[in-house]
């Protein structure tokens, strides 16, 4: 006979914040929807963003179990690797193997496993023999980068040739032209951790039941159609399309920006920031300082120094200098370290988002209807972009940051684009649009709801007994 028993489900992140969040609103979503939860943490996080958000989360979800991990000492491989974020998942998948035993011990018994793409194939291979249950990824990306990472083994064969603005480009089965200098370099270097890595966990990937990616079916029509094209072909499993991801709330995680953006006009604020892992050189932040003064709005800037916040102490005044800040004072507000980003887009003073395009900003922006001024910078922002430009969510200039090299954007170029972003009201009514759809898929019939009610559904009773 069934058993209605509400499945107990583990969810694995990676390295990094742009991977923690989409995985602390998914176990959030999940609690929400009845399921048993529990939540894998690794020690030591790589950023104090990562254990701060982790506090919080817990204290504001504490029918959560959290699954302390203690990782093993890296150890380096023969593959390119100097970025902390990629080094943290190298010392994961090193570490997996210790996984099994402390989720065999898990009480209820687990119904699934939700994965990080980049620890995918090391989960399967370590668990699947010892804990026969469903094992699920969620790829942290957009589903056109993840559509690319599924080309990568035939990427560079495709055929390449030149738009007529001079952009070489790539052509990927079922997206079409993606510029070159989209594609993270390190991505075409085999003996690179991080092409390495997609390779591994692609070998794995149609072994498992399914992969969840924070997206909506409006948002990204052609690469999910793609996607499930591969699916029909049994090259990759299930393909559920989430999002967008809830909101998630914590206990009393207010943001003290807040009562100066209380007193800004509506939409009249545009909001920066370049995500927790991006710093521009100290050359592009003056610029884009006396861009952000030259273009005539009010503005919000979380500024970051250092990719990693732990190693980012200098000051703002230390940065921009005392004489920009005594400019600035009456034009807008620039602060350093952690902002309750989807309050302060929420924000009914907030009209615009100069944006790295890191995926959680992107789909952050969406759900909330704030069109996106694209400035990628590593990674797989300049997709991202695609996506926000294809949709109509906001505007991208293809020269700036990734693909540019080193070029120094100027102030009077970045003061007019943040003019057209804040006074393009065909791109606020699009924003809006987008909006209203994201909306409508998570309503009780909507798309993504009946996909994630379903897989808790199928879920039920697969606990051992």
């Amino acid at each position: 006979m069934a058993n209605d028993a509400p499945p107990h489900i583990a969810l694995f992140p990676c390295a990094g914040m742009g991977h923690l969040l989409p995985f602390l609103r998914l176990s959030a979503m999940l609690s929400s929807r009845g399921c048993s939860v529990t939540l894998i943490t690794v020690n030591p996080t790589v950023t104090a963003a990562e254990s701060d958000h982790l506090s919080a989360f817990f204290a504001a979800h504490p029918q959560i179990q959290r699954l302390h991990f203690q990782l093993l000492p890296y150890k380096k491989s023969n593959f390119t690797n100097e970025d902390p974020f990629f080094i943290q998942m190298e010392s994961i998948s090193n570490s997996v193997h210790l996984l099994p035993p402390l989720l065999s011990t898990l009480s209820p018994p687990l119904s699934a496993v939700i994965a990080d793409f980049s620890v995918a194939n090391a989960v399967f291979t370590h668990l699947a023999p010892e804990l026969p249950i469903p094992i699920y990824t969620l790829t942290t990306t957009s589903a056109r980068f993840f559509t690319l990472m599924t080309n990568l083994p035939h990427l560079t064969t495709h055929t390449q040739g030149e738009d007529n603005n001079g952009y070489v480009y790539v052509t990927v089965p079922s997206l079409g032209r993606t510029p070159l200098s989209n594609i993270p370099p390190p991505m075409l270097e085999a003996n690179h951790y991080f092409a390495a890595n997609i390779i591994s966990n692609l070998s794995s990937l149609s072994k498992l039941n399914g992969v969840i990616i924070n997206t909506f079916d409006s948002f990204e029509p052609e690469a999910i159609e793609a996607l499930i094209s591969k699916e029909k072909l049994a090259l990759v499993p299930k393909i559920l399309p989430l999002g967008p991801f809830e909101s998630l709330e914590t206990d009393a995680r207010e943001d003290n920006n807040l009562p100066w953006l209380d007193e800004q006009a509506p939409e009249s604020v545009v909001f920066v920031s370049f995500g927790n892992r991006t710093a521009l050189s100290k050359e592009q932040i003056r610029e884009l300082g006396n861009g952000l003064l030259r273009s005539g709005s009010k503005f919000l800037w979380v500024l970051k120094g250092g990719k990693v916040d732990k190693d980012d102490k200098e000051e703002v005044g230390e940065i921009l200098g005392e004489s920009f800040l005594e400019r600035v004072k009456s034009k807008g507000l620039v602060v350093k370290g952690w902002v309750n980003q989807e309050l302060i887009l929420g924000h009914v003073a907030v009209g615009g988002f100069v944006s790295h395009c890191g995926w959680n900003s992107v789909t952050e922006a969406a759900r909330l209807g704030v069109p996106i001024l694209a400035w990628p910078l590593h990674g797989d922002q300049g997709v991202n972009a695609e996506v926000v430009e294809k949709v109509g969510l906001g505007l991208w200039v293809r020269g700036w940051g990734l693909g540019g090299g080193e070029k120094l954007v100027g102030e009077n170029e970045i003061a007019e684009k943040i003019k057209d972003l804040m006074g393009n009201q065909k791109l606020r009514s699009i924003a809006m649009e987008v909006k209203e759809k994201a909306r409508l898929v998570r309503e009780a019939n909507g798309s993504s709801e009946m996909l994630i009610r379903g897989v808790i559904e199928s879920l039920k009773n697969k606990g051992k007994a």
